[in-house]
């Protein structure tokens, strides 16, 4: 029979709700956010101590990635190799951590967004900075281990790290819910930051920044918003302006060349490949005309990408474009947010500094109890023998006259006396008043002849004198928390002299870049659009010597200015605006470019009914007409808009415009239907109305019946179409009024 006791009934909403929590807080805390203590993620601190643990330190030969990976993932880390491994490329790489942590040797990728080798083929050690300063004193129980995940194993909960490594090196993660983005700053700076919190604890942000002016990216740069900073660091949240650095360089026949020499640090990878395409795109848009040549010349060395621009271009507006255009002005959005007590939370400067002290002080804390306790250790090991060399003569008739190593332990220890035999009656006396302590005692035991030489006694004093003077440093430290502030401090000096580099990015206030677009003197050109839908403008005077062919083999001929706007009709009711600067300018047999790429405009959803020049549409009068026989005119100035794409009229449901056209003088419209039937009245019958209007009813239609054609003619001026294989005179069709049913033409064969 089943046993049901084990089955716990509950809401599945609520097993779901409290499933999906512990996953997410899985996540957050064992593998995207790092710990504000050490600045590192899990995976991170499990390579780090792997290869502490594989002896793969600074000064010994370099290891197989895959070897490291490996063990990583068997011991520590079961989440698979990619993410070890690409753990430990971030490492390595110094365009992305203002620290290395650790040296790799072979390809680990590049800032142009290149990939590193196969962990097969790299190799890899330790740096020294992450030994000192990462993993000394592990030895020294300052740091709490638990089990792995297999309980085969011990890792530690946290490194003893030294310095703010979250600030140093920054960190980028992604959990569930809730993203982490620090800077990297500079070392020289937080440990600055951190001796002034040390001395001081009641130190503000703002005073806390004579320290660290602001993050120092590796790749350099330049920040331009120096007066939002205070407000970030105090939040622990906000946006952080990176330029790109740029010089000037005169070239071969007066030109000059842009250089970028710096970028902003959310370029490094593919972005920069991106911000090459971005600047040929300006050339080939037209939005500048200066680019001459664009080549990238970035090497191992550091970036130089040139952009060579024309002998008169004005570089500084160019440089102001790139800025606005493209990514060498870029935004880090900053969220420092970090496990601190064991739950993340997003912290300011000062809690993270704070953060980081106190671990500091649990540290020094640990390591000197740890130091304190060995020291008394060997105190009391070193004054037993230096006890035991006064009374040398009696300890080796107790260990000659002993049976065994107890019986002689017993003597020294406690001065039982029993079953030893002794020379005189002196000794006897002298060994019952021995009391060694167990530790002494074993040393005793141990101990080996030469140290009896005098010299080897000589240096058992100066020994113990030293171990005095430990314990005395030692309990002076742990009593007096100025002793060991002045002690951490020290240290600190000692990382930032040996580990600590210039600043690399600029910290300013920096004026918002402003490009001013030459002025293009205004002319009159032609516009002309073939049946497949490719635009451009010709000179007047090259339409004018080629005006046959333009006519006969273009769908769309008329004049347009330079400076000017194309508005396109669609069936669907839309208008399509877009600048004439956008359009190919050259020679009468260029082919053009497809309307759809230099608009909004999809011809696989909808169709061009209309296009004429928005300067016409503001000197004239536009009239719609739709499918189901709607009709209105609406002022052309209406449609003078900056939007790329808006609604040119109101359409019922299943309605579609067939006819629109700009009209300034006075005319009569032809309505064709479906069915045969014309209608001709005067356009004075249509009503004014606005854009977003419907229109009236200009023709009445047959139950299946709908408008097919619009035709618009002249008193005076015969106007002929095609009908049915047949010429129509339109102009001869009975003038009526609108809403009327129009007159049936019929066509003989």
């Amino acid at each position: 029979m089943e046993d049901n006791s084990r089955i716990i009934k509950t809401e599945y909403s609520d097993e779901m709700q409290k499933s999906f929590i512990n996953y997410a807080m899985s996540v957050i805390i064992a593998r995207a956010l790092p710990d504000v203590r050490d600045g590192l993620k899990p995976v991170q601190r499990r390579t780090l101590y792997d290869m502490y643990e594989l002896g793969i330190r600074y000064d010994k030969p370099y290891r197989k990635s895959a070897r490291i990976v490996g063990d990583t993932m068997g011991k520590y880390h079961p989440h698979g190799d990619s993410s070890i491994y690409d753990a430990l490329v971030v490492m390595t790489q110094d365009f992305k951590k203002g620290l290395p942590l650790i040296d790799g040797h072979g390809n680990f990728g590049n800032i142009e967004g290149d990939g590193a080798a196969a962990m097969r083929y790299t190799e890899a050690r330790l740096q020294k900075v992450t030994q000192d300063t990462f993993l000394a004193d592990l030895d020294k129980d300052v740091v709490d281990f638990m089990p792995n995940f297999d309980e085969t194993e011990k890792e530690p909960t946290v490194l003893p790290v030294r310095i703010p490594n979250f600030l140093v090196n920054g960190s980028e993660g992604i959990a569930v819910g809730m993203t982490t983005s620090t800077p990297p700053h500079n070392l020289c700076e937080v440990i600055d930051a951190m001796k002034a919190y040390m001395l001081d604890e009641n130190i503000t942000t703002r005073e806390l920044m004579r320290y660290i002016k602001g993050p120092d990216f590796p790749t350099g740069g330049i920040v331009t918003n120096m007066d939002e900073l205070p407000e970030i660091y105090e939040t622990g949240t906000g946006k952080i302006k990176v330029r790109g650095k740029v010089e000037y360089e005169k070239s071969k026949g007066g030109k000059v060349n842009v250089v970028i020499t710096e970028i902003p640090y959310p370029m490094i990878g593919m972005n920069i490949s991106k911000f090459l395409q971005d600047v040929a795109a300006l050339a080939e848009s037209k939005k500048t005309m200066d680019i001459v040549d664009i080549s990238n010349q970035s090497s191992k060395e550091g970036i130089r990408i040139v952009i060579e621009l024309r002998k008169d271009a004005d570089a500084e507006n160019f440089v102001n474009l790139l800025y606005k255009k493209t990514r060498l002005e870029d935004t880090f959005g900053v969220n420092m947010l970090a496990i601190c007590n064991g739950r993340p939370e997003t912290m300011g400067l000062k809690a993270i500094l704070k953060a980081n002290v106190d671990f500091q002080y649990e540290i020094a804390t640990r390591k000197y109890t740890n130091l304190l306790a060995r020291e008394l250790d060997r105190k009391e090991i070193q004054e037993g023998l230096i006890k035991a060399c006064n009374v040398i003569d009696l300890i080796i008739e107790i260990l000659r006259g002993s049976k065994d190593r107890a019986m002689a332990k017993a003597c020294l220890t406690e001065g039982i006396i029993d079953g030893i035999k002794f020379k005189s009656k002196e000794s006897k006396i002298m060994a019952t008043q021995l009391q060694f302590t167990e530790k002494q005692a074993n040393a005793i035991l141990e101990m080996r002849l030469y140290k009896l030489i005098g010299l080897e006694i000589e240096a058992l004093i100066n020994e113990h004198e030293e171990t005095m003077a430990n314990i005395y440093r030692y309990q002076d430290i742990l009593d007096r928390k100025d002793s060991m502030v002045q002690v951490l401090i020290q240290e600190l000096d000692q990382f930032k002299k040996e580990y600590g580099r210039k600043r690399r990015t600029v910290i300013e206030n920096a004026q918002e870049a402003i490009y001013k677009e030459k002025e293009v003197e205004e002319t009159e050109i032609m516009f002309l659009m073939d049946r497949f839908g490719y635009a451009k403008t010709v000179d007047l005077s090259v339409y004018e010597r080629n005006k046959e062919a333009a006519d006969a083999e273009n769908k769309y001929v008329f004049v347009c200015k330079n400076t000017g706007k194309i508005c396109l009709f669609t069936d669907t009711g839309q208008l399509y605006t877009i600048k004439v600067s956008d359009l190919p300018f050259g020679k009468f047999r260029d082919k053009g470019v497809p309307i759809d790429n230099v608009s909004n405009f999809n011809s696989e959803k909808e169709s061009i009914v209309y296009i004429t020049s928005q300067t016409q549409l503001n000197l004239r009068q536009v009239i719609f007409v739709t499918e189901q026989s709607m009709v209105k005119i609406v002022d052309g100035g209406e449609f003078d808009v900056s939007k790329r794409s808006v609604a040119a009229t109101k359409l019922a449901d299943g309605d579609k415009v067939v006819g629109v056209m700009a009209f300034k003088e006075q005319r009569n419209i032809v309505l064709q239907s479906k069915e045969g039937y014309f209608l001709r009245f005067a356009i004075e019958e249509i009503p004014e109305k606005k854009k977003n209007a419907i229109g009236v009813r200009g023709m009445k239609l047959g139950p299946k019946d709908a408008v097919e054609q619009v035709y618009f003619t002249r008193n005076g001026v015969d106007t002929v179409t095609q009908y049915k294989g047949k010429q129509l005179i339109l102009n001869s069709i009975k003038l009526g009024k609108r809403d009327g049913k129009g007159t049936k033409i019929r066509v003989s064969n």
